[in-house]
């Protein structure tokens, strides 16, 4: 299951979104193999949510290394909030002032990087990017107790 909050330079909210629970089955399985949860993660789920979207955002901004791959599925570039300091394969790390984790990005889209600075630095200073991770898992919680059937995918 996915979420996905759009949110201003401010940290407000935009617009949510949120998927069904995807479940691969067994051909699936099979037929991707090792590369199943990549697909199931950047296809399914995260460029499913992008699309749907209205507003489309200038940076996306994910709470998992395994969800970088969506950037070569879309023309936004997307970074990772990282859970520790240690460098994830294929990946380039940069800090910023906006984040208390490392901030990582794919290295097959190192050009980013000056872009992704330009963008981080024209966030809001109080806003901290781990943060709106919390609300969209609460929101989640909230969403299925209210029986939400209004999904992006």
């Amino acid at each position: 299951m996915g979420g996905y909050l759009v949110t201003n330079a401010w940290g407000r909210p935009l617009e949510f979104r949120l998927t069904s629970c995807v479940q691969p089955n067994r051909v699936q399985e099979i037929l991707y193999g090792a590369t199943l949860r990549e697909y199931v993660l950047a296809d399914l789920i995260g460029k499913t949510l992008i699309e749907k979207t209205a507003t489309q955002p200038a940076l996306v901004v994910v709470d998992s290394p395994a969800l970088l791959p969506l950037r070569a599925r879309i023309d936004i570039p997307v970074i990772a909030i990282a859970a520790d300091a240690k460098t994830h394969p294929e990946t380039l790390a940069i800090r910023h002032d906006r984040s208390k984790q490392p901030i990582l990005y794919p290295v097959r889209f190192s050009d980013d990087g000056p872009r992704i600075e330009q963008l981080l630095d024209a966030i809001d200073a109080a806003v901290e990017l781990s943060e709106p991770f919390t609300r969209v898992r609460e929101a989640i919680i909230e969403a299925r107790k209210m029986g939400v059937t209004n999904r992006a995918a």
